[in-house]
């Protein structure tokens, strides 16, 4: 079973970057022993351009290596900050390059991360927008890390606070792993066809 870190942020060391890694570790403690993490620290895609659907050069060097983990991943966590209430734009950008056979009926936790008491709009804003062409599959449950800056830091939680925020991130990525059994058959039951309907409505 592989899965996918996708850490949202454009800053190098941003409290979503620090969460992703969290995440991986809480995975890796669950069983999940093949995982990657993308960091999207200092803009490491371009902005989407048409040369993407044409297999151009420098999108294959960039693109290429990464689409070929997202299609291996069979489910997905999506960490976002919130930035002015609004997705960072290179975590858009991402779902723009995703073609349909990336994520397609693959689930997906959203964790979004606030400073402060925020952390809302982005998990709206994913759910609305992220899916429609990518056919990602996010799942029911989601968090929402909130004062992020004194959340989930070493073994030892902080306070009763902290210690709630870990057991409900751990018991949200017990209900992913079973997703992908679950989404797995559907992968497989025959019955999906992107080439006929390649985009959502």
């Amino acid at each position: 079973m592989g899965l996918a870190v996708i850490a949202g942020s454009h800053r190098e060391e941003a409290e979503s970057l620090r969460v992703a890694r969290y995440v991986v570790n809480q995975l890796k403690s669950l069983g999940v022993d093949d995982l990657y993490l993308l960091p999207l620290a200092n803009n490491p895609l371009p902005l989407w351009d048409e040369g993407v659907w044409e297999n151009a050069p420098n999108w294959q060097q960039v693109w290429q290596p990464v689409a070929a983990e997202l299609r291996r991943a069979e489910g997905f966590v999506i960490v976002s900050p919130e930035w002015s209430g609004m997705v960072p734009s290179g975590l858009k950008n991402f779902f723009l390059l995703c073609s349909k056979d990336l994520l397609a009926h693959k689930p997906a936790l959203i964790i979004t991360v606030s400073a402060s008491l925020g952390g809302a709009y982005p998990v709206a804003e994913l759910r609305m927008s992220s899916y429609k062409n990518t056919r990602i599959c996010y799942i029911p449950d989601h968090m929402i890390i909130r004062n992020v800056g004194r959340m989930l830091h070493g073994e030892t939680p902080a306070d009763e606070e902290d210690a709630a925020v870990r057991a409900r991130l751990r018991y949200c990525l017990r209900v992913l792993l079973e997703y992908v059994k679950a989404l797995r058959l559907v992968r497989e039951s025959g019955v999906i066809d992107l080439e006929t309907y390649p985009y959502g409505l």
